[in-house]
């Protein structure tokens, strides 16, 4: 038997003996959501030098778009496309411009109000040159590309559409449903959700949760072996089988996480990206 990497335990969580899972219950998709709670995922991806308005790897992917920040729109788990900052959205020119339209009375974490050039900086980041996009008025942005895109509003709920606090991408400052209260690069992050969230009652049904770096997919497994984390993703190829205490997800076939039965899930989820299309932290609650 292959002998898995040791597990430091204060290099990992720097939080003392971790607290045992409950007993196991088994994912599933039945009952209310009930909010509380401190979910653990054991990621991959994190580099040292990740920030907040660039970092690529699974690890900021997740804490950007599952954690604090929001984009204009979401694909939600069974695939359909809905808002999420925009409240609604029109092409011109066979899907060359487009404009949508803002939530009002959307704050940053720290009490900003959001506005529509903060959205309009963010977006022109993640577009780049030749594309362009401007604020129109305080309600909207309109976005001319380079060529015609019917799918732009889908990419818009990607990681790298993330809308961020013009000026503050070191300090992960966002309005998504959880605010930040550590970050260590390429490491660990802590958020807590945020109290009165527009999202409330629908969503972010853990009281805190926690992302971890660790680049081993055997220490990633030993971490859940000994109920450090709570789910955690693999690469293609992993071997991996259900189990009393766990699942894999999306398949059995094609499993790209591995997520403990005391974990409550929807009844589906999204597989385009691990961890329900990086939303997991929104969408998913203890059992």
């Amino acid at each position: 038997m292959t002998r898995r990497p040791a597990l430091d335990r204060r290099a990992l969580f720097g939080m003392g003996a971790a607290a045992a899972l409950l007993a196991v219950s088994g994912v599933s998709a039945a009952g209310m959501a009930r909010r509380g709670g401190r979910l653990r995922l054991a990621v991959s991806g994190g580099r040292r030098d990740d920030i907040w308005a660039t970092g690529g790897g699974l690890f900021m992917q997740l804490a950007r778009v599952g954690l604090v920040h929001d984009t204009l729109t979401e694909v939600a788990a069974d695939g359909t496309l809905r808002g999420d900052l925009a409240q609604g959205w029109r092409s011109a020119d066979n899907g060359q411009t487009w404009r949508f339209d803002l939530r009002q009375d959307v704050a940053f974490h720290d009490g900003h109000l959001m506005t529509a050039e903060d959205v309009a900086d963010s977006l022109r980041r993640g577009l780049g040159e030749p594309d362009t996009v401007k604020a129109l008025g305080k309600s909207g942005v309109e976005i001319t590309l380079s060529r015609p895109d019917a799918g732009l509003p889908f990419r818009l709920a990607g990681p790298g559409f993330a809308i961020g606090r013009p000026g503050a991408d070191a300090a992960g400052i966002g309005t998504g449903p959880y605010r930040l209260v550590e970050f260590s690069p390429g490491r660990r992050v802590v958020a807590e959700r945020v109290p009165g969230h527009r999202t409330e009652g629908a969503s972010a049904w853990f009281d805190t949760v926690e992302l971890v770096s660790i680049p081993s997919a055997a220490v990633r497994l030993q971490a859940f072996d000994e109920h450090l984390v709570d789910a955690l993703d693999l690469a293609e190829g992993d071997a991996c089988e259900p189990s009393r205490e766990h699942a894999v997800l999306p398949t059995d076939e094609g499993c790209r996480q591995i997520v403990s039965r005391e974990l409550a899930l929807g009844a589906r989820q999204g597989a385009e990206l691990p961890f329900d299309d990086l939303r997991a932290p929104r969408r998913w609650w203890f059992a």
